[in-house]
């Protein structure tokens, strides 16, 4: 990797031993200078990611939209372009090709790049049930972008003309139900925090604009906001599992795609709609002291979720 390209590849990372060598190995051959952003890891992230000629940043974690932020800020001046990855993502050989033929050219048109992402659960493809070909914003001028204020589904915004790329990378999900289930119960709080917050908070900046005809990633967010979002809970998860696993052929991807879109597209939503029908119970009926008669028997909202 020489270290005089305007491009710099940045991996956040906390204890990713068993992802980071495959992440770093994909970007041999990609024209950059190497960053991982460390926030505290006890494993042998760190010695990995050195012996692999990256520099590492340390961080402490906050949230993913402010991670990529300050890693951002804190990149050398001579970075034009930034790539940014997370360890469980490797770059497929294709990709790195086209990424240092786009940026050897002059001068280069747009000032963002959207790369196809493929996802992989359980050692297996998802080719279907809409999640294949999906992209997402990962390569642009650092002084035009940078990550949206989201507690959850982040993307990042470029102030500027955005292409897409032709070949993909891959995003290697989870290699245990257990983690997976586990991270997706915390992504489910945040996301039920993050839509009752927006709630309050309309006309939110710097973020992705709804457009049905915008960008994949604005499409996306309007189908999601102007559609699914007004729904009925419950019920939308029902018509969205349909969509998904019948209506765009997610039983094509065997028993995995059975898993994988039962756990991904009712459960984790199931859970989500379930967490904001607690916090909007909790909103109209508040508990009332023990100090304060009452002829309603109090609910047990306010307790903190079980984790």
């Amino acid at each position: 990797m020489r270290s005089s390209a305007p491009l710099a590849a940045v991996v956040l990372t906390y204890n990713e031993q068993d992802n980071l060598p495959a992440c770093l190995a994909s970007l041999r051959g990609l024209d950059c200078k190497l960053f991982v952003v460390d926030s505290g890891s006890t494993d042998c992230t760190l010695a990995l990611a050195e012996a692999a000629g990256a520099t590492v940043l340390h961080h402490a974690f906050d949230n993913y939209a402010a991670q990529r932020n300050w890693a951002q800020a804190h990149l050398p001046a001579d970075a034009e372009w930034v790539l940014h990855l997370d360890a469980d993502e490797r770059l497929t050989a294709e990709l790195v090709s086209e990424i240092n033929q786009v940026l050897a050219g002059a001068p280069v048109e747009a000032d963002g790049f959207l790369l196809r992402k493929r996802t992989i659960f359980l050692g297996r493809w998802m080719k279907h049930g809409g999640h294949y070909p999906a992209y997402h914003l990962r390569l642009f001028r650092r002084r035009l972008g940078s990550c949206e204020d989201r507690l959850y589904d982040q993307h990042f915004i470029v102030r500027g003309r955005v292409a897409r790329l032709r070949h993909d990378y891959i995003d290697v999900l989870t290699s245990d139900l257990t983690t997976w289930s586990m991270r997706h119960s915390r992504w489910a709080e945040l996301e039920a925090q993050e839509i009752t917050r927006h709630e309050v908070v309309a006309g939110t900046p710097d973020r992705v604009h709804p457009k049905l005809f915008g960008t994949p990633i604005e499409r996306r967010r309007w189908l999601r906001d102007r559609m699914y979002g007004r729904a009925p809970l419950f019920g939308r998860v029902l018509l969205y599992w349909f969509y998904r696993y019948v209506l765009r052929l997610g039983f094509l991807d065997g028993t995995e795609g059975l898993i994988f879109h039962f756990l991904q597209g009712w459960w984790y939503r199931w859970l989500i709609d379930s967490k904001l029908y607690e916090v909007r119970k909790r909103q109209r009926w508040p508990v009332v002291s023990a100090a304060e008669p009452s002829t309603r028997i109090p609910d047990r909202t306010s307790e903190a979720p079980t984790r």
